[in-house]
């Protein structure tokens, strides 16, 4: 995808920094046992409850201060590959907010360079998986991941990264619509229906993904949507239980099934993020 270069002007970027160790288990444990079951094939099943147990929390975050995010975001190809898609997503999403007469804001990111750190959503630890804190509007990213993104899904090219970062975008635009909150409510109301629940959440951030990709269609180049769909269906609940040697359990999933990660994706290539809407209307 040929992205524009960053800005730093209209993006928020920093880094875990050196962070204390961390102590008990917060709710970013259950996040990142979300990413663990979204790219590593965890038990998902410890992802019940996870919008509520995220959103509820008000921990204090450990950011350091006066970080140069020019020297941040080019530490490395992955990170000036990142800041790069941040400050796109940032300027599409704007715009369509805008289209819509509705206020958006901009979400930070947070490279992870420590091995502990502590968050808003309570503790986390590094190669865990990208994640998302509600509760400070922060995407926590590991570029070490990429790496491991790439043995899974055969795909070394850009687009299944960037996939990646516009999924996890995708959840704060669930945070600032209120559709998270929803889900949230949903889930507290039958407890039966919550890994089903998160599904339809997740499967809505794979739309918002392919929104951005869609609404930046001149931008993408050959071979890009190949690499982001296989990206999609190598990280399906179905194709992660079988991997870890367990028989594919639909009622376990968490966060869809490849054919579904894959068509959701797709949904959103269209460029219309109200074709997204509909994957997440429960009433």
């Amino acid at each position: 995808m040929r992205l524009n270069p960053f800005d730093t002007s209209k993006i928020n970027v920093g880094t875990t920094g050196r962070g204390r160790k961390a102590g008990g288990i917060g709710c970013v444990t259950i996040m990142i046992a979300a990413a663990g079951a979204l790219f590593f094939g965890v038990d998902p099943m410890q992802t019940i409850g996870l919008v509520e147990g995220v959103q509820q929390q008000t921990g204090s975050t450990q950011t350091p201060q006066n970080e140069d995010e020019q020297a941040i975001c080019t530490s490395n190809e992955y990170a000036n590959e990142t800041c790069a898609a941040l400050t796109s997503l940032n300027e599409t999403w704007a715009r369509t907010f805008a289209e819509q007469g509705v206020e958006f804001r901009q979400p930070s990111l947070r490279f992870v360079t420590s091995q502990q750190f502590n968050t808003a959503c309570g503790s986390a630890s590094v190669g865990l998986g990208p994640f998302y804190c509600p509760a400070n509007e922060t995407i926590y990213i590991d570029t070490g991941f990429y790496d491991q993104l790439a043995r899974m899904s055969g795909e070394g090219g850009d687009f299944a990264r960037l996939y990646v970062v516009a999924h996890e975008f995708g959840h704060h635009i669930q945070t600032i619509t209120g559709i998270s909150g929803q889900i949230r409510s949903a889930q507290n109301a039958n407890r039966s229906q919550a890994n089903q629940l998160n599904v339809l959440m997740e499967l809505q951030a794979d739309c918002y993904a392919g929104v951005w990709a869609g609404k930046n269609r001149n931008l993408l180049e050959r071979g890009d949507m190949r690499e982001g769909l296989r990206a999609a269906s190598a990280i399906g609940d179905d194709t992660l239980q079988r991997r870890a040697g367990q028989r594919a359990n639909p009622e376990s999933f968490t966060h869809g099934s490849s054919q579904q990660r894959q068509q959701a994706l797709q949904l959103g290539l269209q460029g219309d993020d109200r074709a997204c809407d509909r994957i997440t209307q429960i009433g």
